[in-house]
C-alpha cells in the first residue's frame, strides 16, 4: 500500500513514519520524507547540500508517449530504485504515484501531468508523467514548456504510434534533447528492429541503440549495454522476487557470450561510425587512431559524444526494457544522469536580461481546497523564498508566495526556499495562470525591459521580456451545461471558473441568444471528465447537453463595408461611423488577423474600441455564427465625434464587420482528424469499408507482424462514437487513435446538410 493511500500517523522519527492503512489496517514502516530527500541511488546518504545547490546536478526531464506505452509504469519504478516509494503501484490497480486524481485511477489512464523529485546516483531528477490521450494534449505542451529533456516510451510491439508523433513534434518545437525507451520488450510481438526503422522513418529522428535484448517477447531476460560492452540480466537472487532491485552485470566475452558477441560487436561499431559522422570532435579523435576499432574505443570518449550529439538534437540515445517485468529501468535512469542536459545547458533567451535576478515562470495551476491555488514553477534564475513578494509582469501585478511547497505528486512538503533549475509551488498567488512570468519586483522588470530593447532595438518599445506561453490546440467539441436548479447556478459558476483557471483547454462562455452555459472542449473524453469533476469534487449533480461540433467558418472574397451608429445617451449625442474590409488569408487555417490600416494610430483608445468590436464580430460568422478564421479584417476609416463612448464605437465595428463578412460570403470548415486504426487482417476490409462510410480518405495501409496499420482523414462529425462502432465490427480486434488534424472547408452538399442538422438541434 502506498503512502499516499496511507493516512492517521501513529508514530513518528526523524527517520521513519509509522502509518496504518485505511484499507486494509495494517501498520507500516516507511522513510519519512526528510529521510528520502538524504537518500541516494541504492540507500546509501548523499550530501543535501551538493543536491540542493549543485545546479549541474539537477535533471528536470519528462515522460512521454502514445497512450499505454508505459509511462506512468514506468515513473512508478523509477520512484521504486531512487528509494522514494516502498512500493510498486500498478496502473490497473489504481495506486501509482502520478495517477492520482479519482478519474485517473478509474480508467486506468493519466489524465492530469504529475511532478516528482527524486535522487539517483548524486543527482536530483524533477521529473513530469504526461498523459499520453490526445484530449490532454495541452498537459503535454506546458510541461515541456519548462523541461530540459525528455524521455519518449514506446511500445516495442507497435513503434511509433500517432501520438507519439503529436508528442515529438512538440518537443521539436522547444528543441528539447530526448532518449527513448522501447518498452515491453517482453510483450508478445515486440520487435526491435522494426522499432528503430519506425522512429528513424515516421519521425526523421536519428536513433543511437546503446543497447541491444536479449531475448525476444517472452524469453527477453536482460540486454546489452554496447557503450559498456557488458552483458546485464535480471534474475531472482535466491529464488526471491526483488522487483528488480537486483541484477548482473558481467563484462561481455566471446568465449562466455559466444550466440551474443557478433551482433554486440557489429552493434558497436555502427554506434561508433554513427557518432563519428554527427559529432566532429569524435571524429577528430578517431582520425588520431592507428587504425578502426570500434572495441577500443575507450567507453569515457563514446559517452562524451554521445552527450554531445543528444544536446545539440542530432541523435536520439536509444535504450529498450520492460518497465512492468522490472527490466531496464535503472540503465534509463542511468543515461538521463549521463545524457540529459542540467538547467545551465539549455538557454532562454529572455532569462539573460534579469541579471542573475529572480525570473521564473508559471505553467501549471491547480486548486486545493485547503490551500486554494498551488502555481506549478519552473525557476529559472535567482532563487524565490517563502513570505516574499514577486511581480508579475505578465499581469501587471504584485503578490505574496504564503508557502512554498516541495511536490511528490499530490504530497507536498514545505520548504524556505528555491533555487534556479528546479521546479517548485507556490502557495498565496491568486492572479497567476499559467504562461505568466515572475520577477522578483517591478523595478528588476524595468530594468530587464531596457536590457531587451536595447539587445532588441528592432521591436521598438512595446516589446517586453516575457517567457513565451503555452500554445493551446482550438477546441473541436461544445455542450452546454445545466445544474440540476438554479439555486446551484453560483456554485457551478464559480467550480467553472476554478476548473477553467487550471485547464487552458477549457472554453466557457454564455450563449447570448439562450443564456446557456457552454463548454468547449478537446473531445469527448476531456469534457466528460470535466463533468465528472464537477460532480465529485464540486458537490454538484450538473448535465451535460448533447456534443455537438465546434466548426469554424471562412470567406470566400473581400469585401468593404461601413456602418454609422448615432445614439443619445443622456444628454450627449454618441456618432461614430466604421469602415472595415475583409480578405480570406493564403492559410485558412490561421487565426484571424484583426488590424488598422495606419499601425501608427494604434495606441488612439477610439481606434482600440473599434478594434475591439471587430474582434467581438469575429467570432459568428456569417453562415450559422461559428468563429471564422483565416480571415483578415483591416480597420480602415473612423469618424468618431467627440465625447463618443468606447461602448458606441465598438458596436459600430460590430455592424460593419458582420456585413463585410455577408458581402464577402461565407462558407462552413468541418475539423479533420488524424486517425491510426491497428487491426487483423481479417478485419481490414470492414475497417476499410467503414471508414469510407464516415467519409475517410485513407492515406496508408501498413503491415507490422501480424497487424495492419490504416491511416486515413476523417471529419470529426463522423467520428463521435467511433471506437464502440470499431470495436463492434472487429469482435474487439481492433484499437484506434483520433487526433486533430486541420479544418477544411466543406463541399456544398455536405455543408447544406449541415446546416439542417444543426438548425434541427436547436
Amino acid at each position: 500500500m502506498m503512502l499516499r493511500l496511507c493516512r492517521g500517523i501513529v508514530q513518528s522519527s526523524s527517520n521513519f513514519v509509522f502509518v496504518r492503512c485505511k484499507r486494509c489496517q495494517n501498520v507500516q514502516k516507511l522513510f519519512s520524507f526528510q529521510t528520502l530527500v538524504k537518500r541516494g541511488s541504492s540507500g546509501r546518504r548523499s550530501t543535501p547540500e551538493r543536491d540542493k545547490h549543485d545546479i549541474t546536478k539537477i535533471r528536470n526531464i519528462g515522460i512521454m508517449a502514445h497512450i499505454d506505452a508505459g509511462k506512468t509504469t514506468t515513473t512508478e519504478r523509477m520512484l521504486y530504485y531512487s528509494g522514494t516509494t516502498k512500493h510498486l503501484g500498478d496502473v490497473d490497480d489504481g495506486d501509482t504515484v502520478t495517477d492520482y486524481m479519482a478519474q485517473e485511477r478509474e480508467r486506468g489512464i493519466t489524465i492530469t501531468s504529475a511532478a516528482v523529485t527524486f535522487f539517483w546516483d548524486g543527482h536530483r531528477i524533477n521529473l513530469i508523467d504526461t498523459p499520453g490521450h490526445v484530449d490532454f494534449t495541452v498537459e503535454v505542451e506546458r510541461s515541456l514548456r519548462v523541461l530540459d529533456g525528455a524521455i519518449a516510451v514506446f511500445d516495442s510491439s507497435a513503434g511509433v504510434e500517432a501520438q507519439t508523433v503529436t508528442v515529438w513534434h512538440q518537443a521539436d518545437r522547444y528543441q528539447i534533447p530526448r532518449l527513448a525507451f522501447l518498452n515491453k520488450m517482453d510483450k508478445r510481438g515486440a520487435d526491435f528492429e522494426y522499432s528503430v526503422r519506425s522512429i528513424q522513418d515516421k519521425l526523421q529522428a536519428v536513433p543511437l541503440p546503446l543497447q541491444i535484448p536479449i531475448g525476444k517477447e517472452q524469453s527477453f531476460t536482460g540486454l546489452v549495454d554496447l557503450v559498456t560492452m557488458e552483458v546485464v540480466t535480471w534474475q531472482p537472487t535466491n529464488g526471491k522476487n526483488t522487483h528488480g532491485k537486483d541484477f548482473m552485470k558481467v563484462p561481455l566475452t566471446s568465449e562466455k557470450h559466444t550466440a551474443l558477441w557478433e551482433e554486440a560487436v557489429n552493434g558497436r561499431a555502427q554506434l561508433v561510425e554513427k557518432l563519428a559522422d554527427l559529432d566532429d570532435i569524435f571524429a577528430e579523435y578517431m582520425l588520431t587512431q592507428d587504425e578502426f576499432d570500434a572495441l577500443q574505443v575507450p567507453t569515457e570518449e563514446i559517452q562524451s559524444a554521445i552527450r554531445r550529439v543528444t544536446l545539440g538534437n542530432q541523435a536520439v540515445p536509444l535504450l529498450c526494457g520492460s518497465s512492468l517485468k522490472n527490466k531496464g529501468v535503472q540503465m534509463l535512469m542511468d543515461a538521463v544522469n549521463r545524457y540529459l542536459p542540467n538547467p545551465r545547458e539549455r538557454k532562454q533567451e529572455v532569462v539573460q536580461f534579469y541579471k542573475n535576478d529572480l525570473c521564473a515562470y508559471a505553467f501549471k495551476v491547480i486548486h486545493d481546497k485547503q490551500r486554494g491555488p498551488l502555481v506549478f514553477l519552473r525557476i529559472y534564475f535567482g532563487t524565490i523564498k517563502s513570505q516574499g513578494g514577486v511581480y508579475n509582469a505578465s499581469q501587471d501585478c504584485t503578490e505574496r508566495i504564503s508557502r512554498l511547497l516541495w511536490v511528490l505528486a499530490d504530497d507536498y512538503r514545505e520548504v524556505s526556499s528555491m533555487e534556479a533549475g528546479n521546479i517548485a509551488v507556490a502557495v498565496g498567488l491568486k492572479k497567476t495562470v499559467t504562461g505568466d512570468t515572475l520577477v522578483s519586483s517591478q523595478p528588476a522588470f524595468r530594468i530587464a525591459c531596457k536590457n531587451y530593447v536595447n539587445s532588441h532595438p528592432q521591436g521598438g518599445q512595446a516589446a517586453l521580456p516575457l517567457l513565451e506561453g503555452v500554445t493551446v490546440p482550438p477546441p473541436v467539441f461544445f455542450c452546454t451545461i445545466e445544474p440540476p436548479s438554479q439555486a446551484f447556478q453560483d456554485d457551478l459558476e464559480k467550480a467553472l471558473e476554478i476548473l477553467q483557471h487550471e485547464d487552458p483547454s477549457l472554453h466557457v462562455r454564455t450563449d447570448p441568444d439562450t443564456g446557456q452555459t457552454v463548454l468547449s472542449g478537446m473531445g469527448e473524453l476531456h469534457l466528460e471528465i470535466i463533468k465528472d469533476r464537477i460532480q465529485k469534487e464540486y458537490r454538484i449533480e450538473a448535465e451535460l447537453g448533447p456534443l455537438q461540433i465546434a466548426y469554424r467558418e471562412c470567406i470566400h472574397g473581400s469585401a468593404t463595408q461601413s456602418a454609422t451608429l448615432d445614439r443619445v445617451i443622456g444628454d450627449r449625442q454618441h456618432r461614430a461611423i466604421v469602415t472595415v474590409s475583409v480578405e480570406p488569408l493564403s492559410d485558412l487555417n490561421a487565426p484571424t488577423e484583426i488590424k488598422l490600416e495606419d499601425e501608427s494610430d494604434v495606441y488612439d483608445e477610439h481606434l482600440q474600441a473599434a478594434l475591439s468590436g471587430a474582434e467581438t464580430a469575429s467570432i459568428q460568422g456569417p453562415v450559422i455564427s461559428f468563429p471564422v478564421m483565416g480571415v483578415r479584417i483591416t480597420v480602415t476609416n473612423c469618424h468618431i465625434l467627440p465625447g463618443t463612448s468606447a461602448s458606441v464605437i465598438s458596436a459600430c465595428a460590430t455592424q460593419a464587420v458582420h456585413r463585410a463578412l455577408q458581402s464577402a460570403g461565407g462558407a462552413i470548415m468541418e475539423p479533420i482528424m488524424n486517425v491510426e486504426v491497428t487491426t487483423n487482417e481479417s478485419k481490414l476490409g470492414a475497417v476499410l469499408g467503414d471508414l469510407s462510410k464516415r467519409r475517410g480518405e485513407i492515406k496508408t495501409v501498413d503491415s507490422h507482424l501480424r497487424s495492419r496499420v490504416v491511416i486515413a482523414k476523417c471529419p470529426l462529425a463522423e467520428m463521435v462514437g467511433y471506437s464502440t462502432k470499431l470495436r463492434t465490427i472487429t469482435s474487439g480486434a481492433a484499437t484506434c487513435s483520433i487526433e486533430f488534424s486541420n479544418y477544411r472547408v466543406m463541399t456544398s452538399s455536405d455543408q447544406s446538410r449541415t446546416i439542417k442538422t444543426i438548425m434541427g438541434v436547436l
